[in-house]
């Protein structure tokens, strides 16, 4: 009767009474998948392999860009700011080995900062290097010249 369960049912049987057959042996065996424990064939699980890999390292030079992008991004704030440069950052940079690009919005934003800053520096620019001795100079002659013509036309000073 046995023999004639096996046959009729075959694997129905051991699923349903938690068999334990070749197939969790399989895939227990060394901890790694296996083209059986897949349900695939050879050639397919080497495919399916194979695909693993390619997305990983998809996944990986993605990765190194947006952190390229991201150390990008910080050294133009750290020029725009003149703070110290970041060994780490330019390091970073460097590997990525394109030619990285800030987003549309942020380029905008820092061409246009940098556009005020121009207009700002010219004005502090001469400022800043204006001779103050040479102003002072000049505003306390002009203060002399003002009280002599205010002695001259006023009776009272």
């Amino acid at each position: 009767m046995a023999f004639l369960m096996k046959h009729v049912l075959g694997d129905k049987l051991t699923s349903m009474t938690g068999g334990g057959g070749k197939e969790a042996a399989v895939a227990v065996a060394d901890g790694k998948e296996t083209p059986e424990s897949k349900g695939m064939s050879r050639e397919e699980f080497e495919e399916y392999q194979r695909q693993l890999v390619q997305e990983k390292i998809e996944r990986d030079q993605e990765f190194a860009t947006k952190k390229a992008e991201r150390a990008n991004l910080r050294v133009a704030l750290r020029d725009k700011y003149r703070l110290p440069e970041s060994a780490q950052d330019d390091a970073t940079v460097q590997m990525a080995g394109e030619d990285l690009d800030l987003p549309e919005d942020l380029a905008k934003m820092v061409e246009e900062d940098e556009e005020e800053e121009e207009n700002n520096d010219s004005f502090m620019g001469k400022v800043l290097n204006m001779d103050v001795d040479k102003l002072k100079i000049q505003a306390q002659a002009t203060m002399m010249d003002v009280k002599q013509v205010a002695e001259e036309k006023c009776t009272v000073m």
